[in-house]
């Protein structure tokens, strides 16, 4: 047999550390290659952890919600045959020794004869057991424990953080009625208080997910870092609405892609980024920095109702066909929750369609440390003045809102406002006889 050790991989660009969320696979579990063993988190995405090699899942390092930095082992797998593949375990403290020899010497003498713990109908796993033996913890104990594994299973941190809190001197319970001890007590209130609480009857209290968590701590640190300011353009985009309705069949018949308004509009943010490189910028402190390639960010939802900012890397480099396979593959992968970390990091803009939501146009908070982010507004059909050699006129157009935030502390009113023209300038500019 041979023990392999499974490390968290490198995630992506600046990504230096993930927090479990969820271990899918328990101690004694059979794992095959290139599946799941874990669920992990970071400030970006989240994603699973795979197995590369088939065996059996004998240690967890480390228990769900613990920060693990990449390269760290988290786990220990047996398999069959092969080279030993050697673990380096650390070195655990004297006095920590001498405590846990002591209440394993405590445990044995006070228990007579091995728990049977087939009698009990819950799943406990080998080592579970193992360790409720030598700490003398009886089926009855063992069962009132709130696992936090897997349909809650009872895991190894489970048991020991168990036996750390109820003290030196071992339970035995002699029957399932046996009022439980304070620590599983405590347990108990802690997943009350985790818990939806009506209140009144009608309302409930629901605690934030980690991913609102996150975003809840970015909004409100950007809001405190940035001075912002917005600047908003009524944009006639008729021309691009005809010109999409025209060719969208053709367009997905031909690339295998559905052609949205997005691209078209990452588009004109790229080429108006190039035209002015001072929103292609982040602030580190007192100093700015210029950046070089300009990596459009594109609000998405997630599976959950959140949202998360996939990068379009070198957006000012693809034609529409490309920008458009970029928009969809980040935008289906967000819904599919099958994003990288990789896919969030390196953005240097952001632009969040409101229009999604019917929303005419938003006041969006920047995504540090960029130093701008365009909202699209939904677009509608209103009256408006036409002008011809001829004359003036009343007729029918389609038209959007462009509302751009930007921070004051870098960016003053006629770069910030002289951008988001350009925008419009590349949108009402639009070619109906361009190709795709």
């Amino acid at each position: 047999m041979a023990r392999f050790e499974l490390k968290l991989p490198k995630m992506g660009e600046s990504v230096a550390e993930a927090t479990i969320t969820n271990w899918l696979k328990e101690v004694g579990d059979k794992i095959e290659a290139d599946e799941a063993v874990l669920e992990i988190a970071t400030d970006k995405v989240d994603s699973e952890v795979p197995s590369e090699v088939s065996g059996i899942l004998v240690e967890q390092l480390f228990g769900k919600d613990d920060l693990v930095q990449v390269g760290q082992t988290i786990a220990i797998i047996e398999t069959e045959g092969g080279d030993l593949i050697p673990v380096v375990k650390q070195e655990a403290a004297p006095e920590a020794v001498a405590e846990v020899t002591k209440t394993v010497d405590a445990a044995k003498e006070s228990v007579a004869t091995p728990a049977d713990f087939s009698d009990s109908d819950k799943f406990f796993s080998p080592l579970v057991k193992n360790i409720a033996t030598a700490e003398g913890v009886s089926i009855a104990e063992l069962e009132m424990i709130s696992g936090t594994g897997k349909d809650g299973r009872v895991t190894k941190n489970d048991i020991l953080e168990y036996v750390k809190n109820r003290g030196d001197e071992p339970v035995v319970a002699q029957a399932k009625t046996v009022e439980a001890p304070k620590a599983v007590q405590a347990s108990i209130a802690v997943a009350q208080k985790a818990a939806p609480v009506s209140v009144n009857g009608g309302d409930e209290i629901v605690e934030m997910d980690r991913m609102r968590k996150l975003i809840a701590g970015y909004m409100v640190a950007s809001v405190q870092t940035s001075a912002h300011v917005q600047s908003f353009i009524e944009v006639d985009v008729t021309n691009i609405v005809k010109w999409r309705e025209k060719n969208k069949s053709a367009f997905e018949k031909r690339e295998g892609e559905k052609l949205t308004y997005t691209p078209i509009f990452m588009e004109a943010v790229a080429k108006s980024l190039k035209d002015f490189p001072g929103l292609n910028i982040s602030v580190d402190g007192d100093f700015i920095i210029k950046r070089k390639n300009i990596n459009l960010g594109m609000a998405a939802s997630l599976p959950n109702g959140n949202l998360i900012v996939p990068v379009i890397k070198n957006a000012d480099q693809l034609n529409l066909v490309g920008m458009a396979k970029a928009v969809n593959d980040l935008g289906g992968r967000a819904k599919a929750g099958k994003l990288k970390p990789d896919d969030t990091q390196g953005g240097t803009y952001t632009v969040t369609n409101v229009g999604t939501f019917g929303s005419v146009f938003g006041t969006p908070i920047l995504n540090q440390p960029q130093v701008g982010i365009l909202a699209l507004g939904a677009i509608r059909k209103v009256p408006a003045v036409i002008e011809t050699p001829e004359g003036d006129f009343i007729g029918i157009r389609q038209k959007m809102f462009l509302s751009h935030s930007y921070d004051h502390r870098v960016v003053d009113g006629a770069l910030g406002g002289g951008f988001v023209k350009r925008v419009a300038e590349y949108l009402e500019a639009f070619d109906v006889n361009r190709d795709f």
